[in-house]
């Protein structure tokens, strides 16, 4: 839903942060900046689990985990192409994102949905958009 949220927005992240607290109570954040400029929800998850693959040691269950888009830039700003990137596969990418955000707003956010998301009947049932904890800031400016 953050990368869902940036393109509704006109928004891209150049950092991705994830916070992780376990059922101690324990909590942590890390962060990543990103070559470029994405809101592209691939390239957020892939950065967030890196990071949670990096730096999360296993000794206690996780209670919660969270994922936050910082540094943001208007989405129509001019980014320099990356010369070994691979921009096909990208805009690929944008594309199959921007399809998945236009089904979603005329048959509702269940009509389409990743395979692993099956996997867990309760995960499956929820809906992004209604679990989300917005800052003070995001309503208040």
């Amino acid at each position: 839903s953050v990368a869902a949220r940036l393109r509704k927005h006109g928004f891209k992240c150049k950092t991705v942060e994830i916070t992780v607290r376990d059922n101690g109570l324990y909590s942590f954040s890390r962060q990543i900046h990103l070559r470029q400029p994405t809101n592209i929800t691939n390239e957020i998850v892939t950065a967030a689990f890196q990071l949670f693959k990096d730096n999360y040691k296993w000794e206690y269950p996780i209670r919660s985990l969270g994922i936050r888009a910082a540094d943001l830039v208007l989405d129509d700003i001019p980014v320099q192409l990356d010369l070994f990137g691979n921009q096909e596969k990208k805009e690929k990418l944008e594309k199959l994102d921007r399809t998945v955000d236009e089904i979603r707003r005329r048959f509702g956010y269940f009509s389409i949905q990743r395979a692993a998301m099956y996997q867990d009947k309760v995960l499956s049932h929820l809906d992004a958009g209604t679990h989300t904890i917005h800052p003070h800031s995001y309503f208040h400016g």
